[in-house]
């Protein structure tokens, strides 16, 4: 099948079949949808809160985040907890689950900064009335770190047992190495891949965000390994974890690359630096408050690549600039074919507020509608 025939059995999918399907699968159950909520973004412009979330479309919550420090103690930001939000979470249905993350180093060298660790963790979550804990490590990477991770987690398991709690995973997309997933699998209940950040300050040239199929043309595949695209990561992780266990992740924002032209485009000042990355010419934005006021206008075009099926922004003028980002259709495409098309448990994004304009949140409504299958 060709990029463009992907392209428009996807529209055709979406277009069309949805009510047969529907009706064919009606016993089938929900498709996931986790949702990352941030402790800050109720201080954001335009705020996000409690009050702004539409826990009905909403399967799980996680809300980010608390680390631990050195010690196993955990390190509490200020107005973090939020009883309303675990509150109207359960009266719709929906588990919040507690992101962690923290100083995996000392509880690996230390059984003690470990025990600790896992003994806070499982306090706070009881305390506060959470369903399960999310952990977030970027990433493992030694065979200590790897084996170190199955021991966190089965310990994990042990203070948080199922069914009454949830446990889940954010991992990278391009590579299986980082994880012993044989033995993960066994303690948690669903992997969040992590397929966004394909570009980014850290890259020398243009890259799209989040492909959800990789396009040849792209051919700097050391920054950007083929497996970071939606189909490829499916690939790589299906051969060793069940379908229904995996999440596809979206991203609600995206990358200006203020001085590059055009698509794979080389950043001009990437020679120059010593890390030979774009660096600061490069700048995240998120979707709702910024991205979406560009969409054909402020001298922005939208394009979409057919091979990818993401959209981008170039200047009109032909001046530098190009802004890699999802709006509703490929959101829609990516969540519709990761579910539907090839089996997985759900999906995810990063992050609620950022798809917030004050009103509305587009490519929420787009992730609801297509793990519902509704038209």
């Amino acid at each position: 099948m060709t990029y463009c025939s992907r392209w428009f059995l996807l529209l055709l999918i979406s277009s069309l079949s949805i009510p047969v399907l529907a009706q064919n699968h009606r016993h089938e159950p929900r498709k996931r949808l986790v949702a990352d909520y941030t402790s800050g973004s109720k201080y954001l412009n335009p705020p996000y809160g409690v009050d702004q979330i539409p826990f009905h479309k909403l399967t799980h919550i996680i809300h980010a985040g608390i680390p631990w420090g050195p010690d196993g103690t955990l390190s509490v930001p200020d107005g973090f907890v939020e009883p309303r939000l675990i509150k109207r979470a359960h009266a719709a249905g929906v588990k919040v689950m507690l992101l962690a993350g923290g100083d995996f180093a000392d509880a690996e060298a230390d059984p003690a900064v470990l025990e600790t660790a896992v003994g806070n963790i499982r306090d706070f979550v009881v305390k506060n009335h959470y369903d399960g804990v999310d952990i977030d490590w970027e990433f493992p990477e030694t065979d200590e770190d790897i084996t170190f991770f199955v021991t966190l987690m089965t310990k994990l398991r042990e203070a948080l047992p199922s069914p009454r709690y949830t446990l889940s995973l954010d991992i990278a997309p391009w590579n299986v190495d980082f994880y012993d997933l044989a033995h993960l699998k066994t303690q948690i209940d669903f992997f969040n891949l992590m397929v966004y950040d394909c570009a980014g300050p850290w890259t020398s040239q243009f890259h799209f965000n989040s492909p959800i199929f990789w396009d040849p043309r792209d051919t700097n595949t050391d920054e950007c390994e083929p497996g970071a695209s939606v189909k490829e990561a499916i690939d790589l992780y299906s051969q060793s974890v069940p379908l229904k266990q995996l999440n596809m992740g979206t991203p609600f924002y995206g990358y200006d690359y203020t001085n590059v032209t055009g698509l794979f485009g080389i950043c001009p000042n990437a020679s120059s630096t010593d890390d030979g990355f774009c660096d600061d010419t490069v700048q995240a934005y998120n979707y709702g408050p910024y991205i979406k006021k560009l969409i054909n206008r402020k001298g922005w075009v939208r394009h979409y690549d057919e091979t990818s099926l993401v959209p981008y922004l170039v200047r009109k003028d032909g001046s530098p600039g190009i802004i890699t980002y999802d709006d509703e259709f490929s959101t829609y495409a990516r969540v519709y074919y990761a579910d539907w098309i090839r089996g997985l448990g759900g999906s995810f994004m990063w992050a609620l507020d950022a798809d917030y304009d004050g009103h509305s949140q587009d490519l929420l409504d787009a992730m609801s509608r297509a793990t519902r299958k509704h038209r």
